[in-house]
């Protein structure tokens, strides 16, 4: 008599963990295909689930692609934090840490939140979107280098300000192949530096 053997049915993803599914997925069709191929059809196709399931996630592609940024930005600013945990260091120490590990998260994102930057171009909601991640951004910085400042707070926001910019900016031109991820991480480096200096300093 032959045995009868039942296959074990997969478990089925909680809503948390689904979406999370959906926007890694999502994360790997801008990666290897592009911005413009991200579609929530698309997306439902690669994730092997039904249209009607990433709609029920997302709504619209406008909301995947607000996600899926919010998403890249939070893991960045993990990735930060850990990078800057170990404890006090001295202003060297921590512009060049911060600058590298910087660098590193757009490097570690392929240059996907730049292809979801162009894309979101002239959407209200993302310039809402991108305003309150810069703000969290600058945050972050002033927090970080103010034990190293001698700086007004205002002041110290502001320069951060700019520090962010320039992230951005040397990141941007990394992804464009015009400077190394070393030669980007060292021109910030210097720059956070220099952006502590008090006038007359």
């Amino acid at each position: 008599m032959q045995r009868r053997t039942e296959g074990v049915a997969p478990r089925r993803l909680s809503k948390t963990e689904r979406r999370r599914q959906l926007l890694e997925t999502a994360h790997l069709i801008v990666r290897e295909e592009g911005a413009d191929r991200l579609s929530l059809g698309h997306l439902a196709e690669r994730a092997g689930v039904s249209k009607p399931v990433a709609y029920d996630h997302f709504g619209t592609r406008s909301a995947l692609l607000i996600e899926l940024f919010r998403s890249i930005d939070m893991d960045q600013k993990n990735s930060l934090r850990t990078a800057l945990s170990s404890g006090a260091k001295d202003l060297d120490t921590t512009a060049g840490t911060l600058a590298a590990a910087y660098v590193r998260c757009v490097t570690e994102s392929t240059g996907v939140w730049h292809a979801l930057g162009a894309a979101l171009g002239g959407s209200a909601e993302k310039d809402t979107v991108y305003q309150e991640l810069l703000e969290d951004s600058v945050q972050m910085f002033a927090n970080v280098l103010e034990p190293h400042s001698t700086l007004p707070a205002a002041e110290l926001q502001r320069r951060c300000a700019g520090l962010v910019g320039a992230g951005e900016a040397l990141s941007a031109l990394m992804v464009r192949g015009t400077c190394s991820e070393a030669q980007a991480s060292e021109a910030f480096a210097a720059l956070i530096r220099g952006g502590l200096t008090a006038p007359g300093d």
